[in-house]
């Protein structure tokens, strides 16, 4: 999967999976091995939470085009016909 970040970006996760091995196992991990991580993450593991990310909206939008769709019923006339 193809995920474009900035350089800053990019520059505060790498900071940010050399912290995590740093506090939770110990580990001073140099840049190039934190964007290996990275990069096993965006292949691996982002596309999961893309997707997860694209039901969750579909679940927002499907949610309010029904509330519209009943808001444009209510708004409806009856027709009397004679």
């Amino acid at each position: 999967m193809f995920i474009r970040l900035t350089k800053e970006q990019q520059e505060t996760i790498i900071a940010d999976i050399q912290r995590f091995f740093y506090n939770n196992r110990d580990e001073d991990i140099s840049e190039f091995e934190a964007e290996r991580v990275l990069d096993f993450i965006k292949e691996n593991i982002a596309p999961h939470i893309y997707n997860a990310a694209i039901s969750d909206a579909k679940y927002v939008v499907e949610r309010q085009y029904a509330s519209i769709e009943d808001e444009l019923a209510a708004l409806e006339r009856p027709i009397n016909l004679k």
